[in-house]
């Protein structure tokens, strides 16, 4: 996905929850839905939740992609993570965030 189908999406309305922004609209013509993830180092700071997040964000959206959801998407995170837990993203927290983003998908 190129940064200006990026910006398009990210001027559209998102559906959001308390963690998350998801972006879509309808994929274009002939070309397969795409999938942009956006996980800033302020919100998550280390790199390793960065990682376990976009791959659990990739997972979902590609399952809702090949069954139901047609559209390019793009998801933002807009919290930071690991307030709690001295900034780790434990068990705990990264399930309340994967049913946030089963919730707007």
């Amino acid at each position: 996905m190129n940064s200006a189908r990026i910006s398009e999406l990210l001027k559209t309305r998102p559906k959001t929850s308390l963690y998350w922004g998801l972006y879509s609209v309808g994929a274009q013509e002939g070309a397969k839905p795409d999938l942009g993830i956006a996980v800033a180092k302020k919100l998550a700071k280390r790199a390793v939740d960065r990682n376990r997040l976009k791959r659990m964000i990739r997972a979902m959206i590609w399952t809702a992609q090949a069954t139901t959801l047609n559209s390019d998407v793009v998801v933002k995170l807009k919290k930071p993570v690991g307030r709690n837990t001295r900034g780790r993203l434990r068990k705990k927290e990264k399930e309340l965030l994967r049913s946030q983003i089963q919730g707007l998908i």
